[in-house]
């Protein structure tokens, strides 16, 4: 029989070098060199008074290495970062065996703020020395994720009004009911059990009158429209995804084509990403030129955007919702459609009516310009010419003496009950007097075939970079509240992945 030598795998006190611990081209290796060489980090001094009084703070330096490599691992919690700064030797050799406590990380990364943004910057000059940032396309999107607000504390103004009447009546009734059974000789158990519910009430329904006192306005999106507060976290928005309606934040990156480096990274508090477009632009002024290509998909159009890129004169391929249908490659995109996304697919149930007549159904004359129905019967014109969003053409209505007695009613009309007659219109193409939209400028761009392989390249730069902060990186939801403090770690996750692609070209090693 074989002999094997015994592997002991129970704990032994080593003699470690913790310096070489780190080993030349891995992540933590690029890590720490940069932090310690190439990333001013003066900044963070103005967070501390203890240059002659206090106790001495944690160098920013190595909070930043222990949080970064954390989370480069998937590991987010304050507490699980404390316990691997403790026994896992990597951690060990970043904190120099000084680990943290739980409460000291968790500040940190709640008031990085203004502070992450310039660490960020500052690695992206790293980047840019060296040459893996081309700036010959930038590529926008962003990702809806869940943060830590709670959906059960959402509402307007009226409705949280309404529940703190609602809240103060139950307490007053079951007050009243508690002082009416005084008299008997009730469980001191039961006593206690309905003092604490009243006592629960009353504060639910008075930190309800405090919420609403220093909240004197509902929120409102950029056209005014009303949108639901939150009493948890007032700046995330409620957003539909294709895993159901969350309360969190929009994660934007924008990305270079050349080697993937996040250029820009921003969180908002909106799920209508073609408010963020603008921002982005502006954030990338000193990082583009004259000929940098800005993609974003359909989320980021809308005339307006494209009206300001114009003015602007920045060059861009934005997509509209309609391009994929004007494309022959997505000629046969349904067939990889396993089942229809119930949030998105608003087409009609088959099984509700009948097949309504089409206009092909129709026998139409251009040159005499009448029209007979499927049953017949000719139809009467309205005018001799019609512009209908922008498309100039002849609409025809049926007669009610025709379209009231007619057996093909339930075929012709979708609502046959309540509607009388038939219209249906024959368009020509786009009106003469028509003016050149900027949406139609766009559309001209993208379906040419230089528009086409230009943007087509936004799916190659843009996904890669969210699969690996989503999959990877185990990015599943933002832990923090406020804006500000997503913001920032949102920008975390982004330095881990710039950083990476810095360990892959051979920096440091």
């Amino acid at each position: 029989m074989a002999r094997y030598k015994f592997v002991d795998t129970n704990p032994q006190f080593l003699s470690v070098d913790l310096a070489r611990q780190l080993l030349p081209g891995t992540f933590e290796y690029a890590l720490n060199h940069l932090l310690d060489h190439d990333v001013d980090l003066a900044h963070f001094d103005a967070r501390f008074r203890n240059d002659t009084t206090g106790a001495p703070a944690y160098p920013p330096a190595m909070l930043l290495k222990v949080v970064l490599f954390a989370y480069s691992q998937g590991i987010v919690r304050s507490r699980a970062i404390e316990r691997v700064c403790q026994e896992h030797v990597t951690f060990m050799a970043l904190c120099g065996m000084t680990a943290p406590h739980f409460t000291t990380i968790a500040h940190v990364v709640s008031t990085l703020r203004d502070d992450i943004a310039q660490v960020f910057a500052a690695v992206l000059a790293v980047c840019d020395g060296q040459g893996l940032i081309g700036r010959e396309m930038f590529a926008i999107d962003g990702v809806k994720l869940p943060s830590n607000a709670s959906k059960h504390r959402s509402g307007t103004r009226a409705e949280f009004t309404q529940r703190a009447e609602k809240l103060e009546k139950a307490a007053q009734a079951m007050l009243d009911r508690h002082r009416a059974t005084d008299a008997l000789e009730l469980e001191p158990d039961v006593a206690a059990k309905t003092t604490a519910r009243i006592a629960r009430l009353s504060r639910d329904a008075q930190q309800l009158r405090a919420w609403l006192a220093t909240h004197p306005t509902d929120r409102r999106g950029p056209t005014g429209g009303l949108r639901k507060s939150n009493r948890t976290d007032n700046e995330r928005a409620k957003m539909a995804t294709d895993k159901g309606v969350i309360q969190g934040y929009t994660g934007v990156a924008t990305v270079d084509a050349k080697h993937q480096i996040i250029v820009d990274a921003q969180a908002h508090g909106t799920g209508s990403e073609h408010e963020l477009l603008l921002p982005v632009v502006t954030a990338l002024a000193a990082l583009r030129t004259g000929e940098t290509v800005l993609t974003a998909d359909a989320g980021y159009h809308s005339e307006a955007n494209l009206a300001a890129l114009a003015a602007l004169r920045v060059p861009a391929l934005i997509a509209d919702p309609d391009m994929r249908k004007r494309d022959e490659r997505f000629a046969a995109r349904d067939h990889h459609t396993s089942a229809p996304n119930p949030l998105h697919d608003k087409s009609r149930d088959a099984t509700r009516a009948l097949p309504v007549f089409a206009p092909s159904d129709f026998t139409y004359d251009a040159d005499a310009r009448t029209c007979v129905c499927p049953a017949g019967k000719s139809l009467y014109r309205k005018g001799a010419s019609n512009v209908t969003n922008g498309y100039v053409g002849e609409h025809f209505r049926g007669a009610k003496r025709d379209c009231a007695p007619c057996a093909l009613r339930a075929q012709c009309l979708r609502t046959p009950e309540t509607t009388v007659v038939r219209n249906v219109a024959f368009f020509r193409g786009r009106a003469d007097t028509e003016r050149e939209t900027h949406t139609m400028r766009m559309q001209q761009r993208l379906d040419a075939p230089e528009g086409r392989a230009q943007y087509g390249q936004r799916f190659a730069t843009v996904e890669p970079v969210f699969a690996n902060v989503r999959y990877n990186k185990r990015l599943d939801r933002f832990t923090l509240r406020g804006r500000a403090k997503v913001n920032g770690q949102w920008l975390l996750f982004c330095l881990v992945h710039n950083i990476e692609k810095l360990t892959h070209v051979g920096y440091a090693a």
